[in-house]
C-alpha cells in the first residue's frame, strides 16, 4: 500500500510539469511596488476575464512582498502593511477562486531587491511556503557573495531538495538567467528554468550588452527583446521536453509596447517553442486586442500539446535578417511559423519537404493548412505554400493536418 501511495504521489508531482505552466506574475508591470489588493484584484480578474478558464492558473507574487529582515524564529515574513492578511490569507483567497499561488525568493543571501534570500535557510523556507499553501516558487539568482562562490547547480539543487521534503507539491521555477547553460542540467533539479536574461517590453530593440545567442558566457541580466529571445532559442529549442521547460521569460503582451502583429508573433513563438505562458501585464487594465491574443484557444493548444516538442528553426527556408521559418510536430498535427522580421511587407514561400519531420508525420503527399491568426483554412497543398503580403513583424502561424 505504501508503495502504491508513493507511486501516486510521484506521478502527481511529475504531472504538474508535463505541460508549460501558465499564469500571471507581478514583476513586469509593478516591479516591487505590490500589495495585497494588487494580487487579489488580479486573481479576481483572471477569473472574470476568462483567462483562468483558458488555462492561466498561477498567480505569482514576485519581489517586494518581504520585510527587510527575517522574523525572530528565522522565517521570511511578509510586509504586514502591504499584505495585512499575510501570505496564507492571500493563498486562501486565491485557492477559493480555483487558482494557485506562487511566491518569489532567491538562492543567495539577499534577493534582487535586497530582502532576505534563502541561502542557508532552504529547509525552513520550503516548510514555510508549504505551511502558507504556496503552489509555485520562482527562485532567483541574485544575493551576495554566495551567488559567485557557490555553483548555480548546488545553490538551486538545495532548494529543490527542500521543496521535495516540504510536505506540499510546489512547482519549482529557476530564474538563473541562462547562466551555466541550464538546459544541460536543470531538468534534474527543477520544473522550468530561465534560458536568458530578463525580457523587456520591446519587440526588436535590446538594451546595451545583451548577448544575441544562447551560448555567450555573459548572458546579461536584463533588456532582452522579443526577437533576441527567439534568436537564442534557435540553438536550444531541441532541449525542450515534458518535465522541465526552458523559460523565455514573461509575456509583454498587453503592456502597450507592441503592435498587434508583434504581440501575435510574441505569443506564437512562446507557444510553439513551449515556453511557459506567464502574463506580465496589468490585466485589470488591458486592451480587448491583447486579451484576445492571450485567450486564443488554438495557440494555447499548441503550447499545451501533450507531445511537448518545440518547433525548430529551419535555416534552409529562412533568410537571415528578413524571414524566419520554424516547424515542429504536435501530437496529432504539425505547426509551422513564418516570421517577417525585415523592413518591408513580403511574400514567404515554404517548401513542405523542407519542414523537419513533416513528411514523417504526414505520410500522404497532400497537407491541409490552416492560418490560425486569420482563422482561415487555406486549402490543401502538396509541394509549397506561398504566403502573400506578410506584414513587417507579422508571423503566419500555420496548423498542418494530413
Amino acid at each position: 500500500m505504501k508503495l502504491l501511495l508513493l507511486q501516486a504521489l510521484l506521478f502527481a508531482v511529475a504531472d504538474a510539469s508535463l505541460k508549460p505552466q501558465m499564469g500571471w506574475n507581478s514583476w513586469n508591470t509593478f516591479k516591487a511596488n505590490i500589495n495585497e489588493s494588487t494580487i487579489k484584484n488580479t486573481a479576481t480578474a483572471l477569473v472574470k476575464l476568462g483567462l483562468a478558464d483558458a488555462g492561466y492558473e498561477y498567480v505569482m507574487i514576485d519581489a517586494g512582498w518581504q520585510t527587510d529582515t527575517r522574523a525572530a524564529n528565522g522565517q521570511q515574513q511578509a510586509n504586514a502593511t502591504l499584505f495585512p492578511s499575510g501570505i496564507k490569507g492571500i493563498a486562501d483567497y486565491v485557492h477559493s477562486l480555483g487558482l494557485k499561488l506562487g511566491i518569489y525568493s532567491d538562492s543567495g543571501i539577499y534577493d534582487c531587491d535586497f530582502h532576505p534570500g534563502s541561502w542557508g535557510y532552504e529547509e525552513l523556507d520550503a516548510y514555510t511556503y508549504a505551511s502558507w499553501g504556496i503552489d509555485y516558487l520562482k527562485y532567483d539568482n541574485c544575493g551576495g557573495f554566495q551567488a559567485g562562490t557557490i555553483s548555480s547547480q548546488e545553490r538551486f539543487q538545495k532548494m529543490g531538495q527542500a521543496l521535495k521534503t516540504s510536505g506540499r507539491d510546489i512547482f519549482y521555477a529557476l530564474c538563473q538567467w541562462g547562466h551555466q547553460f541550464p538546459w544541460y542540467w536543470a531538468d534534474q533539479i527543477a520544473n522550468s528554468y530561465r534560458m536568458s536574461g530578463d525580457i523587456q517590453a520591446s519587440f526588436a530593440s535590446d538594451k546595451s550588452g545583451v548577448c544575441q545567442t544562447a551560448y555567450c558566457l555573459n548572458t546579461g541580466y536584463a533588456g532582452v527583446s522579443v526577437l533576441t529571445m527567439i534568436r537564442k532559442m534557435r540553438e536550444i529549442s531541441a532541449f525542450q521536453s515534458p518535465g522541465s521547460w526552458a523559460d523565455m521569460d514573461m509575456l509583454e503582451i498587453g503592456t502597450n509596447s507592441m503592435t498587434e502583429f508583434e504581440e501575435q508573433t510574441h505569443f506564437s513563438f512562446w507557444a510553439a517553442l513551449k515556453s511557459p505562458l506567464i502574463i506580465g501585464a496589468d490585466i485589470t487594465n488591458i486592451s480587448a486586442s491583447s486579451l484576445n491574443i492571450l485567450q486564443n484557444k488554438e495557440v494555447i493548444a499548441i503550447s499545451q500539446d501533450r507531445l511537448g516538442a518545440a518547433a525548430s528553426y529551419v535555416p534552409d527556408l529562412s533568410t537571415e535578417g528578413s524571414i524566419q521559418v520554424w516547424g515542429g510536430p504536435l501530437s496529432h498535427q504539425y505547426v509551422a511559423l513564418a516570421l517577417n522580421y525585415g523592413n518591408k511587407t513580403t511574400d514567404i514561400g515554404i517548401k513542405l519537404d523542407g519542414l523537419p519531420g513533416l513528411r514523417q508525420f504526414c505520410k500522404h503527399k497532400s497537407v491541409s493548412i490552416r492560418d490560425i491568426w486569420d482563422k482561415k483554412n487555406l486549402g490543401t497543398f502538396t509541394d509549397e505554400i506561398r504566403l502573400q503580403n506578410v506584414s513587417i513583424h507579422q508571423t503566419k502561424l500555420l496548423l498542418m493536418s494530413c
